[in-house]
């Protein structure tokens, strides 16, 4: 589906941009007013939260004006909205900037941080983070890593460089390094390739597994540091699918330490986190040609990983 055009006159508030809602146009139409509309479509949100966001002029027309509680459902209309949440945890850890320049900020992101808005997180999420302590509205990621990763983000500035930086990623033109801790197998022989077909797991849509079929998926893996049981590994994936290092090294025997989700469930997607228990995953370099300026870029987070002080149990791949 395209991206809808931002409407210049909805605001951002808060670091957070509106979202956009079509109402339909098909006849009969079962809703008098939008409150119904909203509260129906939108369950999500409670009606009594609906009746309250839009006394407070929350929810706006295209035009920029608040709809109140007793608007009329107008078929075909657009309606903008903020996205809110009561009780949303407090991600305790920081961002910190390294490096920023007329086109780019690229940042190092902690552990348990979204990168953008979705689910229990809003403005505990890494892009509105930004846009409120820089001010910078334009702000958008170029590419993502998993929440519970840690290490850099690159963002664009602005609006019409945005797509010239994804198209590295989604062209492969990116060189992408990470780290991570996980278990040392001595009879293993370094370095290895992992190409496998990562799919989603049946029933559980937080979690990918390997399956039989073409390979989709393609990691470089050698080791940089052996202390004890345990051993630094560094990374290079070729392909960037959901969960791809994570599942490689299970696969491989060696689950990430911290990992909860691989080689079995720890902690669910909705549980309280434990934040003495990140997973020991880390973007840890970043280079390309800047398709703007020509020139080579190349970063490196200033971030580490720490070595766990249990010896862990191996699993057969």
């Amino acid at each position: 589906m395209a991206r809808l055009p931002k409407n210049p006159l909805i605001p951002t508030r808060g670091g957070v941009s509106p979202s956009c809602i079509a109402l339909p146009t098909h006849q009969p139409v079962p809703w008098s007013t939008l409150l119904d509309f909203l509260s129906d479509r939108l369950p999500a949100v409670q009606r009594a939260s609906w009746h309250q966001r839009m006394a407070s002029g929350d929810v706006l027309r295209e035009t920029g004006e608040p709809l109140r509680p007793d608007a009329p459902f107008v078929p075909g209309t657009r309606v903008y909205y903020y996205r809110a949440l009561e009780n949303e945890p407090v991600v305790p850890f920081m961002e910190s900037v390294v490096f920023r320049d007329d086109l780019l900020l690229v940042v190092d992101k902690p552990h348990f941080l979204p990168v953008t808005p979705g689910g229990r997180y809003v403005q505990q999420s890494l892009l509105v983070r930004l846009k409120n302590r820089l001010g910078i509205d334009t702000l958008s990621p170029i590419h993502r890593i998993d929440r519970e990763t840690a290490g850099l983000v690159v963002f664009s500035l602005w609006p019409q460089h945005r797509d010239a930086y994804q198209a590295l990623f989604r062209e492969r033109a990116v060189c992408k390094v990470y780290e991570a801790i996980a278990p040392h197998d001595p009879a293993s022989v370094w370095p290895v390739v992992r190409r496998s077909r990562i799919v989603e797991e049946e029933g559980a849509f937080f979690r990918m597994g390997e399956a039989d079929g073409e390979p989709n998926s393609e990691t470089h893996i050698d080791v940089l540091e052996r202390r004890g049981d345990w051993a630094r590994y560094r990374l290079e994936p070729l392909t960037g699918k959901r969960h791809q290092l994570r599942v490689h090294m299970n696969a491989l025997g060696l689950p990430i330490a911290g990992d909860q989700f691989y080689p079995r469930v720890l902690r669910g997607p909705d549980a309280a986190e434990d934040y003495s228990d990140p997973l020991q995953l880390l973007a840890r370099e970043l280079g390309f040609n800047d398709p703007i300026t020509g020139e080579q870029r190349r970063f490196r987070s200033a971030l580490t990983l720490h070595w766990p002080p249990f010896r862990p149990a191996l699993r057969a791949p």
